[in-house]
């Protein structure tokens, strides 16, 4: 008797012959990708995502702690999400200290290995900056 067919593994491997017969798939680049989108000015963030539209409400640079902890928790799987938000966090005014507390509060509700993959998209973050000086 043969073993079942996964259908979910027959799923994979169609996908992966599928992307071999695309030669520019092989050329893909992620971080090439994420560097086309720019890092938005903390007044447009303000406007789109803080309190300029409810006075009482959170303001930008508290959302975007609070995406890059709720990006934690589900594992801190989407690298390009964790990067862009902890550079709009930045550009809406939190310092590396309050990114830095923000992912390790999450080390007790996310687990150590999320928040140490959150922090490692971080410190690249903060290393291009650096780069930059």
């Amino acid at each position: 008797m043969s073993e079942p067919i996964n259908p979910f593994a027959a799923m994979l491997e169609q996908v992966q012959e599928m992307t071999k017969s695309f030669p520019q798939m092989q050329a893909f680049d992620p971080k090439a990708l994420e560097a086309m989108w720019p890092t938005m000015p903390k007044e447009v963030m303000e406007q789109w995502f803080g309190n300029a539209l409810n006075e009482d409400g959170l303001d930008a640079k508290t959302k975007l702690l609070l995406t890059l902890a709720g990006l934690t928790m589900q594992g801190a799987q989407a690298d390009t999400a964790v990067r862009q938000t902890v550079r709009h966090a930045r550009e809406a005014g939190a310092t590396d200290q309050q990114i830095s507390e923000t992912l390790g509060m999450m080390a007790m509700f996310a687990g150590v290995p999320a928040v140490t993959r959150a922090t490692g998209l971080a410190q690249e973050v903060m290393a291009e900056d650096k780069d930059k000086t």
